[in-house]
């Protein structure tokens, strides 16, 4: 067996990120930039009023304030979207909405709660202001010919306005993984069915291909595979023409399980097939025709963890993922550990942000076919290879399923 650092070191080597294609800003949510992007004009393309009030000079407000207003003459308004009629000169003003150019001569812009309306078409200042005030410049964000966003970006809503922003429909992003999943096993039943004696229900199949869509890529579901080499060589010779191949199921050491076998016959080059971890232990990697193929444990949990450890890794990268690893946080442990060493242990728990930190619970229920433990967790316990576990009160370091469980009911502030 290989260590699970070794593994995942493995299998990242063998992974190369998938070509470019062209996709609309409104679908490249979640895509990785293949090309940089310049900006073809500046933002803002022209000076204008970072709020509502009154474009004027600066300097006829020297002495203005609550007691003392300066009324000066309203030449014109000027509403976001139209375009100055006229230069501002000493004594005048011009009615302005944020985002309205700011006229030739006016220096700052006074907001409208400093103001009051005074008789025949004037307007008091209330408060001197200083050159510049509330007015964005020209090119305050960014000029033309800078980069805004570089290739190799995670493209998230941020993205998608500076896309929008600097007049790009269309983006060169690396393509989505087509994953081809999986399942094999005689046992296994269609979900629809009430399993009968010896059978039990596909759930792997469904699972695998959630996380394969929950990560961004593609899956295509294939069916199951049963307990024949011509049965499964069928399928996999269909999986080939997708990007990365899973299979669940298959990989132990039984007298039906040939997965690593068919890949073999089919020109795969096996990697590895034992990972020192638990649950996940059976485990094939290999590289067949090009592509990536991962032969899961048939066990629900074991495939789970196996997959968020090892395919999920390696699927980001083919989408041009540059962070393709797991966030982990050091919790205090609320119960006692107690494991036999010598594999890394994957232990289901449930992580809270308390006041003083995060704390992590395990939960009942550890075996490889529970899931209903799965659905309770919220993220992994890591247990070292070499260690026998924790006492309560230690530390210990936890990879949260999904960072966004990490959000509180109650308000930060």
């Amino acid at each position: 067996m290989i260590t699970v650092e070794s593994a995942l070191e493995t299998i990242l080597k063998e992974i190369k990120p998938l070509d470019v294609e062209s996709t609309g800003i409104l679908s490249s949510l979640g895509r990785v930039l293949g090309e940089d992007i310049k900006a073809s004009r500046p933002n803002p393309p022209w000076d204008n009023s970072a709020m509502d009030g009154y474009a004027l000079k600066a300097e006829d407000l020297e002495r203005a304030s609550d007691a003392a207003p300066v009324s000066l003459n309203v030449i014109y308004d000027l509403p976001a979207g139209q375009v100055p009629k006229g230069p501002v000169k000493n004594g005048e003003a011009v009615r302005i909405m944020t985002g309205a150019p700011v006229p030739d001569g006016a220096t700052a812009v006074v907001m409208v709660e400093r103001t009051e309306r005074g008789p025949g078409g004037t307007v008091l200042i209330k408060a001197a202001a200083r050159t510049g005030e509330n007015i964005r410049r020209a090119g305050e964000d960014f000029n033309a010919g800078e980069t805004v966003i570089k290739s190799g970006a995670l493209i998230r809503p941020a993205e998608v306005s500076m896309l929008a922003t600097v007049g790009a429909p269309f983006v060169f992003v690396h393509k989505r993984p087509r994953v081809a999943v999986l399942s094999t096993g005689d046992e296994l039943c269609d979900i629809q069915e009430v399993p009968p004696q010896g059978k039990i229900s596909n759930s792997n199949g469904y699972a695998l291909s959630a996380l394969v869509a929950a990560v961004g890529a593609e899956p295509i579901w294939l069916g199951v595979a049963r307990d024949t080499k011509e049965s499964l060589r069928e399928k996999l010779e269909i999986a080939m023409k997708a990007d990365c191949i899973i299979s669940s199921g298959g990989v132990s050491v039984g007298d039906y399980d040939f997965v690593k076998d068919v890949l073999k016959e089919l020109g795969s080059e096996m990697i590895f097939w034992k990972v020192a971890m638990k649950p996940g232990k059976p485990l094939a990697f290999g590289v067949i025709g090009g592509k990536p193929a991962f032969g899961l444990p048939g066990n629900p949990i074991s495939s789970m963890v196996a997959f968020e450890q090892f395919v999920k890794p390696a699927l980001l990268k083919m989408a041009g993922r540059k962070a393709v690893f797991s966030q982990t946080f050091s919790a205090l442990l609320t119960k006692d550990i107690k494991i036999k060493p010598g594999r890394m242990n994957f232990i289901r728990a449930e992580l809270k942000m308390e006041e003083a930190g995060f704390e992590a619970t395990p939960l009942d229920g550890q075996g490889s076919g529970v899931i209903s433990t799965m659905v309770r967790a919220n993220s992994f316990i890591i247990v070292p290879k070499d260690s026998s576990g924790f006492k309560a009160g230690e530390t210990v370091k936890v990879q949260p399923f999904d960072p966004s469980i990490l959000l509180r009911e109650k308000a930060w502030y």
